[in-house]
Order: structure tokens, then C-alpha cells, then sequence
């Protein structure tokens, strides 16, 4: 596609494209089908203007319909109108929408992603590496305006050229877009439409925008974020109150030092406005994983992903995991005294580099945390890259450092791997850490094979290891059926063989694991899943810090069903049931959850998870309870809490969020927090705590 260019004229951003300029502007219209007639023409007419004015690119799009009444549009809230699947792939949540994918070095690998819907509601994330990481928490600054009409709705984005990081030259840019017309359930793309080995996420696979030259360069480009905070906190410990305030300054720096290259410095950094974390009851006998969800890690963050992801488990090995820096997983939040990054391209390079510090507490002295990485592409979508990785303060070090890879030999079949050494010094060693890889996506079906090594003595303390002394052998192969009756949209059906050694030889676990899932026309869709194997437990431990789990060899039986019904509902049912015969007994885990949006400025979910188990040495049985809620009075002030109930704690917390966007990339955030439980009773007052937190961006 070829970019309109035009200076005259102001457009006004009210989500209609009224103005002259828009219609001089030439659109595109060829949208197909991926879903449910892949390659089919759209049913529904779709266009898409781009032309760029002073230092601002502008998108219009003319989503049109000829049943308008029948458009979905529940959501106002920002950051609803997508999501990450279970593979970290996008997906649209549960309104009519349209997201847009800009790849400004045209690179193949990496995008901006914009989206809304027809209330106007603002999402964006960053893909990095063809969709292995979709960062659903990283924030720009931009507009955006839609309006529903008698032809359909239309939406108009104004994105400032700073926000997107290009080249100085301009050039040619990746460019696509992905629209959901919900109540049919219909996926259109411009570009990248078909199944198997393309989607949105394969920016490799995206359309072109032409016609970038003589765009604007930003003189100082230095965007200043400084903060102040106040608040305080109660304590309550056996009837007896102690209260203490709460009070900092602090300020993010971010410059982009050449094009593409952006430099990010954080002093005093504080992360009051995050939302705690779900509490969930540990049913195996490695550690609970938690995602980041901080705003200094997001930006660029996949760009430091080395190691072995997980799916449906934590992962078995990553050498660096940013929530080891200012968060002790035993005790709590350790202050971040500051840090800074450089990430970003240089020429045919992905480069970052990390620097962090953190305050002594808790028992361990200030820490510093180094981190470097480049990737040099290969062909047009792979990379060869370098990851060193260093924990160090004056007690002891832990260095981890390697080399991986992602090569495409050919556009359906993906071969990765990474091999790393860990070095600790005190009671420490080195050891290795490998893994190779081959994902394999067709049409209509799909096959992966992969093994890890995780040698004994392997560490990466700023990182994550589930388990050591391991070698990991793991398959999985896929098949989608279309049968085209009772309104089935697909049927798949899978086999998962697993199979872990200890690094001696020894058998650990083996695991064969066979699926079905049929997914409806209308979304809905159930799944169910048969395993069974045998795992050798070499220590005790406790199951949930409960029951006693003694060193022995058990065999496994498993059966798994998950299902939801469709997003377009106004109600949507989930439910997630897991029942294990191993350990010598019974281990069960049952969701049940509903979500609901009355209406677009109000949003919840509740969810409740019953968590048995019937061992020799014992048994429990564990409630969850959450609550979530979101009421969005406007798409810039926004009221969100979380209520969350733990009988195995004893614990009831409340986490409420009032976030007020004053203008972009500046915030007010008031922040409440409060625990409540004890043996006596569950409702007892434990802690509370209030935070009062404003930003101010400053762009020079």
C-alpha cells in the first residue's frame, strides 16, 4: 500500500472520516477470511486509509455492516479489546474490533499493535519474534476515536512517529490488519490470512506501507516521567496497631538515542499502581510462576527471552526472568533503588542491555543485576543471538551465559534452541543448560519435537529453573478436522508423549497425554484431555504446605476438561476440571467461573476454585475465591478492584485501583490495599495501606 502524505488540513479525531483528506486517500479493500472460510472474501466490507501529517500517522478504517445493530460492543475500558491465547499468540476478546500491525523496520520480526473497537476503546501491545512474545502491558502514547454508524462503525487513530521507533531514512514498512466481526465469529486479515503457518503474529507475513520518506525527527527526544507519592500503612498484630507513612519521589527517563535504539533510566522506581498477583494453591512439587506486570521491564521486553518457555507449566529454564529484581518470592517487594535499559535495533541487530539495583532487605545486601543480549537476523524472519547474564552482590555471583537460535528453512517448519552455561561462585559450580527445537504448522494440523538438558548443578538466579539434573524429551502432534455439520467449526485432536531422565540415566517421569476439542461456529468450545504415566518423587515435600508426599515412584492417571462458551455473550461460563489419581491418592483442582458485561462501562468476573486431595499422610481441601471488577466511566478514568479468598491462608485481600489519565502518559493513581484473616477468625484486620501516586510525562 501506498501512504497519502498530506500537511493541509487538520483532521479532527472523532472517529468519523469526514474530512476531504480522507477521501483523497486511497484505500485498501481486499480483506480474506481466516476464519471460517479461510481465503473466502469478507462477508463483511472492510477499509483502510493511512496517510501521515506533521509528525502524527493517521489510520482510518470503515469497518462496514449491514446488520449495524447486531455489532457487539460491550468493552470501554483500556487494554480489554485483546488478549494473549495460552501460546501468547493475540487473539480479540469479546466486541466487534480491528487492531492494526506496524513493523517500521521492516525487519519481519517485531511490531507495534494498535486496536479498538467501536466505543473507541485503547489497546496496544508490542510482538516480538513472529509472535513469541505478545506484550499485552506495554503502553505508548497515541489517540483514538470510533464512532458506530448506519453503514457499520469506524474508528480513526492518531499515532505521533515518536511513539513507533523507525529508521531515519524511512522507507518501507511492514504493515497489516486484522478485523473480528464478532456475532459471526469471522476473522479478516489483510495480509496473512491463511491457517497452519500465518496469522497476525507472523509479521514476516505482513502487507507493505510505502511511501515513508521525509518523516519528522523529534529534536531532543527525551520523554520525562518524574512521580510523587504519599500514603501509609497500618499494621495489626495481635490486637495491637502500628501505623507508618509513606512517602517518595522518583523519575523515568526515556530517550531514544538513535533511531530505534531507546534508553530507558529509572531513579527511586516505584510500582505502587500494579495489581497484586493472583493467589493460586500449589498442587505439584515445583515453584508457582507468576508473570511481569511491572511498566519498567514491558517495553522491548521479549527482546531478553532466553531458555525454554512453558505452555501449560512454568518454564523449565529461563536464564533471565525479570521479577527476580525488587520482588523476594518469600517475603515480599524489595526496593528498586534504580536501573536502566538499551534496547532497540542497530542495522540488522536486536541489541539489549539491563542494569538494575536493589536495596539491601529482607537479609540480603544490595544486589546488582546485568544483563546483555543481541540477536542478529538470519533470512527473513530467524535470528542467531547471545544472552550474558549476571547476579552479583557481596555475598555471592551467578552468571549465566549463551547462544540461541531461530532459523525458518522454510515457511511452515521453525528449528530453535539454546545452549547456556551457569557459573556460581561460593557453594556453587557451573553445569550447562541446552535445549533443540522443530515446530512444524500446516493447514490443518501441527507437530513439535524438542529436548532439554538442565544440568545438576545448574543456576540462574536471576532467571528461572523448575527442576535440575534433568533431560527433557517432549512431542506434540495435531490435527484439525473441519466436518462441516452441527455447526462445528473444527474438531482437533492431539497426542503429547513426555518423557524425563534424570542426567544419570534414571527414569523420571514419562506422560502420554491424548486431546480432543471441538470449537462451534459460535465460539463455544469444550475440551478434553486423557493421560497417564509415572513420576519418581526423589525428596519429600509438602503438597500446597499441607500433606506430606514421601520420596517414591507413582503412577498417574489424569483427566482433563476445559471448556468456555463464546466471547459474544453477555455472559460467558468457563469451567476447568482436573482430576489426578498420583501420589498414592487423589489430587483434584475444579474452576468454575463467569464473567459478564452489563453494559460498556462495567465489566466483572468471579471465579471460584476447589483444590482436594486424599493422600496417605493426609488431606485438604482448599477454597479460591476472586472477584474482579472494572467500571470505566470514560476510556481515560477507570475504577478496578480485586477480591480474593484463601481458606488454606485464612486470608481475605482487597486490591482497588482508581487510575484517572489526565492526558496521555500522565496519571493520577489512587491505590487501596487490605488484608484481613487470622486463626481465630478470617475476618480479622492483618494490614492496609493506601497510595496516592501522580505522573507527569514531559516530552522535550
Amino acid at each position: 500500500m501506498r501512504l497519502r502524505a498530506d500537511s493541509a488540513g487538520a483532521i479532527r479525531l472523532d472517529g468519523l472520516l469526514t474530512e476531504p483528506v480522507w477521501r483523497e486517500a486511497t484505500p485498501i479493500a481486499d480483506f480474506r477470511q481466516r476464519e471460517p472460510l479461510e481465503g473466502e472474501v469478507a462477508t463483511e466490507r472492510t477499509e483502510v486509509r493511512v496517510l501521515f501529517a506533521g509528525d502524527v500517522l493517521y489510520v482510518g478504517i470503515t469497518a462496514y455492516d449491514r446488520q449495524p445493530q447486531q455489532i457487539v460492543s460491550r468493552i470501554l475500558a483500556r487494554d480489554k479489546v485483546m488478549e494473549a491465547e495460552f501460546d501468547g499468540r493475540p487473539k480479540f476478546g469479546g466486541d466487534d474490533a480491528v487492531a492494526i500491525l506496524f513493523d517500521p523496520f521492516h525487519d519481519h520480526r517485531n511490531g507495534f499493535v494498535f486496536a479498538t473497537n467501536p466505543n473507541g476503546a485503547e489497546f496496544d501491545a508490542l510482538l516480538t519474534d513472529e509472535g513469541k512474545e505478545f506484550n499485552v502491558d506495554w503502553r505508548g502514547i497515541w489517540h483514538v476515536s470510533a464512532k458506530r454508524t448506519p453503514e457499520g462503525w469506524s474508528a480513526e487513530f492518531a499515532i505521533p512517529f515518536r511513539t513507533l521507533r523507525y529508521p531515519a531514512d524511512g522507507g518501507e514498512w511492514g504493515f497489516n490488519v486484522y478485523r473480528m466481526i464478532r456475532r459471526k465469529n469471522e476473522e479478516v486479515l489483510w495480509q496473512s490470512w491463511r491457517r497452519g503457518n500465518e496469522g497476525f503474529a507472523r509479521v514476516s507475513r505482513a502487507g507493505h506501507l510505502e511511501g515513508l520518506t521525509g518523516l519528522p525527527r523529534p529534536g531532543a527526544n527525551v520523554d520525562v516521567k518524574p512521580y510523587v507519592l504519599g500514603g501509609g500503612n497500618e499494621e495489626i498484630d495481635a490486637g495491637m496497631k502500628s501505623r507508618s507513612g509513606v512517602s517518595h519521589v522518583g523519575a523515568d527517563l526515556k530517550s531514544e538515542v538513535r533511531p530505534g535504539l531507546v534508553l530507558d533510566l529509572s531513579y527511586n522506581t516505584d510500582f505502587a499502581q500494579i495489581e497484586v498477583d493472583d493467589q493460586q494453591v500449589n498442587l505439584t512439587r515445583f515453584s508457582l510462576f507468576f508473570p511481569e506486570k511491572r511498566e519498567f521491564f514491558l517495553e522491548n521486553s521479549g527482546i531478553f527471552g532466553f531458555g525454554a518457555p512453558g505452555r501449560f507449566e512454568p518454564p523449565p529454564f529461563l536464564a533471565f526472568f525479570s521479577r527476580r529484581i525488587g520482588i523476594n518470592a518469600d517475603s515480599g517487594e524489595v526496593p528498586l533503588l534504580g536501573g536502566g535499559r538499551l534496547t532497540g535495533r542497530v542495522g540488522g541487530q536486536t541489541v539489549g542491555i539491563l542494569s538494575a539495583f536493589t536495596a539491601a532487605k529482607y537479609g540480603d545486601p544490595r544486589t546488582a543485576f546485568n544483563v546483555a543480549r543481541v540477536k542478529r537476523d538470519v533470512g527473513g524472519a530467524g535470528y542467531v543471538g547471545a544472552m550474558l547474564v549476571d547476579r552479583r552482590n557481596s555475598e555471592t555471583a551467578n552468571t549465566v551465559g549463551g547462544l540461541d537460535w531461530s532459523l525458518w528453512p522454510t515457511g511452515a517448519l521453525n528449528l530453535q534452541g539454546f545452549a547456556a552455561r551457569t557459573s556460581t561462585e561460593g557453594d556453587g559450580g557451573e553445569d550447562m543448560a541446552w535445549r533443540v527445537a522443530a515446530d512444524y504448522r500446516a493447514r490443518n494440523g501441527s507437530a513439535s519435537l524438542s529436548h532439554l538438558m538442565v544440568g545438576p548443578d545448574a543456576e540462574a538466579d536471576a532467571g528461572f529453573v523448575t527442576r535440575t539434573g534433568i533431560r527433557s524429551t517432549s512431542g506434540n502432534f495435531r490435527y484439525v478436522f473441519r466436518p462441516g455439520r452441527f455447526n462445528l467449526r473444527q474438531i482437533s485432536a492431539s497426542l503429547s508423549p513426555d518423557l524425563v531422565t534424570g542426567t544419570d540415566g534414571r527414569r523420571q517421569d514419562w506422560n502420554i497425554n491424548v486431546g480432543t476439542s471441538p470449537e462451534w461456529n459460535t465460539a463455544d468450545d469444550i475440551a478434553f484431555f486423557y493421560s497417564f504415566g509415572r513420576s519418581r518423587v526423589d525428596e519429600d515435600f509438602f503438597l500446597a504446605d499441607t500433606v506430606l508426599v514421601p520420596a517414591g515412584d507413582y503412577g498417574n492417571t489424569t483427566f482433563t476438561i476445559f471448556g468456555s462458551t463464546g466471547p459474544a455473550r453477555p455472559v460467558v461460563l468457563n469451567v476447568d476440571a482436573n482430576l489426578r489419581r498420583t501420589f498414592g491418592g487423589t489430587v483434584n483442582s475444579v474452576t468454575a467461573g463467569l464473567s459478564a458485561t452489563p453494559g460498556m462501562h462495567l465489566g466483572f468476573k468471579v471465579e471460584y476454585t476447589r483444590s482436594d486431595a486424599s493422600l496417605p499422610n493426609g488431606s485438604f481441601v482448599a477454597h479460591l475465591v476472586s472477584f474482579r471488577s472494572t467500571y470505566a466511566f470514560t476510556t481515560r478514568l477507570s475504577l478496578n478492584s480485586l477480591l480474593q479468598y484463601n481458606n488454606l491462608d485464612r486470608q481475605v485481600s482487597a486490591n482497588v485501583r482508581l487510575n484517572y489519565i489526565f492526558r496521555p502518559g500522565s496519571d493520577i493513581f489512587l491505590v487501596l490495599n487490605e488484608e484481613r484473616g487470622s486463626e481465630s477468625a478470617v475476618w480479622d484486620p492483618r494490614s492496609r495501606g493506601v497510595r496516592l501516586k501522580v505522573t507527569y510525562l514531559a516530552r522535550l
